[in-house]
């Protein structure tokens, strides 16, 4: 064997060993930059010795050639379904059908009779594949089809990554047919569907049809691109003597290589079965993956020969499913409702139906393009989907099922509630030194708080527990509050006399003194927490957060030109601008003077924080000015050649010296000589290079170096249940040692803590090899670095 031959066979087996200890014991034993760098050589030298190549090498996943059709393949073995239960008596009637099968005593008055052992696990929503190895190779994959007949997707399967194409180990039969379920988890699903929105293609409706739609692609390279993993449940045709019980088989293919769950268990008796139905029910939406059911099959091969089949499914086994998800219903009409931004939100009222064990009268469309992509009309059929306590979501519309009198959505022409007008809101797109505006896919009421149901939600905002966080003070009580007229804006609270809360329904002496109490408490607020509770479009908790850390005070936050805010970390242009514009109302100023005149003191430093002194270049400001011609390359050969805006404007003009500028083409020279020639391009930079001098950012500022804070510039996520310590709290003290703790896993996450219950958060930290702690390393690192910060 040459030495090529033999670096190859040993990468092969070296690869297929990662695998194997990555997607089956869950134990990688090598980060995934060493996965790729072998990978990686592997290729190379397969490329370089195509003759060495063979079908069972980690690189021939990627798929060949798009086939024509799919061939047709016999199954030896008929793949066949499952009978379901639905509920509890369902499943001891199937217990009791085993027992008699079985010949064994069944239960009376003063006992129950023989238990019967079976095995259980979670019934994955995906599609039923059959896979066929010969001498350990993998040769075929097939659909289950009709359960005879199925379609040949050997090309497909052999891309999943999760579906050994050499059977690990020794031991194994001439010919074995391994049967399972192509899934895909929920976090490769919604990753799936954001790259189809920036391709502008078409969304899948769940993982379940995008698995299926995956797997049935005629270009083995789609399926490629697609996040699927497969789960093995059983065997098929199997050229040796099976294990003696189900368990049994299924840790033996684990050996070999296949995945099988990690939730399976076996359960004696009917009462265990059911117990683990409950427990798995309750963990349901926490899995990384989407299940409709549990599987419960006798555990004993023996015995399930005895019991034998029906024409189309085992009497040994059975699928206890949960509650649907999905169901049909009629979209009767579409409401509108207006929230504390004005915001104009299409409601569907439906023909109640049972959704996930619940009635579902009413699903959320989000907007009117929404509304549009589902081509809805009122008196369609819907398919609704509820996972959990989701809302209650319209999926699709059932066209064939249109009446002929449907009637087509419109937004209204005037609020529902003020009778003010309803305008579409409009983008601003920045680019090359210009703005163009383009339509939004909100529609806002332009009546603002003089509209009621706008001013409810802003006071209900205002005054909720992560806002300024005023206790006794419940929507009720602001409906009141507004409905008597006493309360206009936010600043009204804070006018409020004992005698006007006294009269208001529901109050006495007692109450009455506590509510005034608690709104007179709640003058000192952190700054944070008074930004929050304003309520600016787009500006969540930790955007104020943000804002209130690196500007230090509302003077400084609420002067910022959009341009300035952009400097600060994951702040864009469309909020930027939201922020400005919010503070550059002439109301929203009157309502935020009118709280700071009634005592309303945010708690705020006089100082930026450190890290955003002198952050700010001069070819960053280059750029953000968005001058046409001008790239990052130029911007920054300007600003080693000037040093100052002041200088470049007077080089933009002199067309003799800026003529002998490298870097810059003809083009990008007349584009910045007519972007400064024109007083309101100039003026704007000048007001963006002053305001950066005055606030401290600015890179002739005075640089300070930041203090004391481990985990400053370090994205933290929780995900599942925290016992010792809450999610908030937690959170509080993550953030006290400078962390932002966001909402979701990306590639810019630092750690992730996961505790009991974790699910696609924890999958999606394993596929992008990020650190993850669970509840006791993240105590003992909270105290090392609070013990750190006090020295």
């Amino acid at each position: 064997m040459t030495d090529a031959a033999q670096r190859i066979s040993a990468l092969r087996h070296e690869l297929d060993a990662h695998n194997y200890r990555y997607y089956v014991l869950d134990e990688p034993s090598i980060p995934d930059a060493e996965y790729d760098r072998l990978f990686c050589e592997l290729q190379q030298l397969e490329q370089a010795h195509p003759e060495l190549i063979s079908a069972d090498s980690p690189t021939q996943r990627v798929g060949g050639s798009a086939l024509q059709a799919f061939a047709e393949v016999q199954h030896s073995v008929p793949m066949l379904s499952l009978n379901n239960a639905f509920s509890e008596d369902d499943l001891r009637a199937f217990d009791r059908s085993v027992q008699a099968g079985l010949g064994l005593p069944p239960g009376d008055l003063f006992g129950g009779g023989a238990e019967v052992d079976y095995s259980c696990e979670p019934k994955l929503d995906g599609l039923a594949v059959s896979l066929l190895y010969v001498d350990g190779l993998l040769v075929r994959g097939a659909t289950r089809g009709d359960g005879s007949t199925g379609e040949d997707i050997s090309a497909n399967v052999r891309t999943i990554r999760t579906i050994p194409l050499r059977l690990q180990g020794s031991g194994w039969p001439a010919r074995l047919e391994v049967r399972g379920e192509v899934f895909m988890p929920r976090a490769g699903f919604e990753a799936l569907n954001a790259r189809q929105v920036d391709a502008g293609a078409k969304t899948f409706a769940n993982p379940r049809n995008a698995a299926a739609g995956s797997l049935r692609q005629l270009d083995p390279k789609i399926t490629a691109s697609r996040p699927l993993e497969f789960c093995a449940y059983g065997v098929g045709e199997y050229a040796a003597d099976l294990p003696s019980s189900h368990i049994a088989m299924l840790e033996q293919l684990k050996a070999w290589g296949l995945p099988i769950s990690r939730e399976l268990r076996l359960a004696r008796g009917v009462d265990a079965c059911l117990a683990y139905y409950a427990e798995i029910g309750a963990r349901r939406q926490s899995l990384a993956y989407d299940i409709d059911g549990v599987v419960f099959k006798v555990n004993s091969l023996e015995d399930q020969q005895q019991l034998g089949f029906r024409a189309r499914s085992p009497h040994w086994a059975i699928a206890h499913k949960f509650p649907a998800q999905e169901e049909l219903t009629e979209l009767l009409d579409v409401e509108f409702q207006v929230g504390r931004t004005g915001a104009v939100t299409p409601v569907a009222r439906l023909r109640p139906v049972q959704v996930a064990g619940v009635t579902v009268s009413n699903a959320t469309l989000h907007n009117m393009d929404e509304v549009a992509r589902l081509g809805l009309m009122i008196g369609d059929t819907l398919i609704i989907r509820r996972a959990g306590d989701v809302i209650p979501q319209v999926m699709a519309v059932v066209p064939e099922r249109r009446p002929a009198d449907a009637r087509p959505v419109q937004i209204p022409a005037q609020c529902p509630v003020c009778g003010s007008a309803v305008e579409r809101t409009q983008l601003v797109k920045r680019s090359k030194g210009r703005a163009s505006l383009s339509e939004g896919a909100v529609y806002r009421c332009v009546g603002r708080l003089s509209c009621e149901a706008q001013l409810k939600q802003a006071i209900i905002h205002f005054v909720s527990r992560r806002a300024m966080d005023i206790d006794g003070l419940g929507e009720k009580i602001v409906e009141q509050l507004v409905d008597n007229g006493l309360v206009h804006s936010p600043a009204d609270l804070y006018r409020l006399t004992h005698e006007q809360v006294l009269a208001l329904e529901g109050f006495a002496e007692l109450s009455t003194r506590n509510l005034l109490a608690a709104i007179a408490g709640s003058r000192q607020p952190s700054l944070a927490r008074f930004i929050f509770a304003l309520g600016i479009p787009d500006v969540g908790e930790e955007t104020a957060k943000l804002l209130a850390r690196a500007l230090g005070n509302l003077p400084r936050i609420s002067q910022a030109l959009p341009e300035v805010l952009t400097w600060l970390p994951d702040v864009g242009q469309e909020v930027a601008h939201e922020i400005h514009s919010f503070f550059a109302d002439a109301h929203n100023r009157q309502v935020i003077n009118e709280l700071l005149e009634h005592g309303v003191q945010p708690q705020q430093s006089s100082e930026l924080a450190a890290e955003f002194t002198a952050c700010a270049s001069l070819a960053e400001l280059l750029e953000k000015l968005a001058i046409p011609g001008i790239a990052s390359t130029g911007a920054r050969l300007l600003a080693e050649q000037t040093g100052s805006l002041e200088a470049l404007i007077a080089l933009s003009q002199d067309w003799l010296t800026l003529a002998q500028c490298k870097g810059l083409n003809e083009k990008a020279r007349q584009a910045l000589r007519e972007f400064f020639a024109d007083p309101q391009q100039r003026r704007r930079a000048e007001d963006i290079d002053a305001q950066l001098q005055a606030f401290g950012m600015h890179w002739l500022s005075e640089r300070r170096q930041a203090g004391g804070l481990p985990l400053l510039g370090q994205t933290w996520v929780l995900t599942g249940t925290l016992e010792s310590l809450s999610r908030d709290q937690a959170k509080q003290q993550l953030e006290a040692l400078g962390a932002k703790v966001a909402g979701s896993v990306s590639s810019k996450t630092h750690c992730v803590v996961a505790g009991p219950g974790a699910g696609s958060k924890l999958a999606k930290a394993a596929e992008l090899g990020i650190r993850v702690l669970d509840e006791e390393a993240l105590l003992s690192t909270l105290q090392e670095l609070a013990e750190q910060c006090d020295e």
